[in-house]
């Protein structure tokens, strides 16, 4: 008896011929779903369809196995099924075609084609982004880099790897390379919410780039206590430094004194740094505890 396929000798692209159709594809489909992408060299549309559909049977985590087959040297089995026109992908279960669709579906869509034979998939390019991570843990931020660009090139991007890449840019001070990044982002993807954290962190970093040193500020502050801008001024540079609950210290201070300053321009400030901070961050926590009962006392 044949030895029980692994998780990884599903996900592996089968090449099937019209010999080895039955188990390659017919009593393989019998423990889990399988895709038969019909193809030809000549099909420029296949090529394009390849990469993408192999990513998403690799999302799938062993779950669906992918089969190909080249109708010019066996057409056999396409004119069985009635492919016309390729690409073709039909879908096996329980040793029978169940779903199918012609051309070259956009990620997304041939995602949910997918979904809705295998349940969810894990998200696109998560191996990859955990590498990276890796990687900058490491010091090795050249090649970390390359690999998220890499992750922010694909269609559709990588959201976390643009959020990463980001966040990247501006502790390197390359303020310049992340404002690029997000300007060359489709609108969805800087609405993702860990993308338009890493926004507001540059926006942050940007505010605070042309403002003077943090003793400079300090000694200001001290000599007019009543000298709000330069408590505001003072809140960039801290955060800037990565001083956050300083950060936020300093803008509560505003709005304990003036809470209508600049047009209410601390509080405003301070949700900014919630939002590049993140919720979970312990000082977006302390802080969001202090201005509730610095506004409801």
């Amino acid at each position: 008896m044949a030895a029980e396929l692994t998780a990884q000798d599903d996900a592996r692209t089968t090449e099937t011929t019209t010999a080895n159709f039955r188990a390659d594809v017919l009593e393989a489909s019998l423990r889990q779903p399988v895709l038969v992408d019909f193809w030809a060299p000549w099909c420029e549309p296949c090529k394009q369809l390849a990469p993408v559909l192999e990513r998403a049977v690799k999302a799938a985590g062993g779950r669906v196995k992918l089969v190909k087959m080249n109708i010019d040297e066996h057409p056999e089995i396409a004119g069985q099924l009635g492919v016309k026109s390729i690409p073709a992908v039909v879908a096996f279960q329980r040793g029978r075609p169940a779903d199918g669709f012609v051309g070259a579906l956009p990620e997304k869509q041939l995602r949910g084609f997918i979904e809705r034979l295998a349940g969810p998939l894990e998200d696109e390019g998560t191996d990859d982004f955990l590498t990276a991570e890796a990687l900058i843990g490491d010091g090795q931020i050249e090649a970390a880099e390359a690999i998220l660009l890499e992750l922010v090139a694909r269609t559709p991007p990588f959201a976390k790897a643009a959020a990463e890449l980001t966040r990247l840019y501006v502790e390197q001070d390359r303020l310049a390379d992340a404002q690029a990044l997000l300007d060359g982002l489709a609108a969805a993807v800087r609405a993702d919410p860990l993308v338009a954290a890493a926004a507001a962190s540059l926006e942050n970093a940007l505010a605070a780039s042309d403002l003077g040193e943090i003793d400079e500020l300090q000694k200001r502050v001290a000599f007019d206590p009543d000298d709000l801008q330069a408590r505001f001024d003072l809140a960039l540079a801290l955060n800037a430094k990565g001083e956050r609950d300083e950060a936020a210290t300093a803008l509560l201070d505003i709005i304990r004194k003036d809470r209508s300053w600049s047009d209410d321009g601390a509080r405003k400030q301070l949700i900014q740094f919630f939002d590049a901070w993140g919720p979970l961050d312990k000082a977006t926590i302390g802080a969001r505890r202090r201005l509730s009962s610095l506004l409801f006392s």
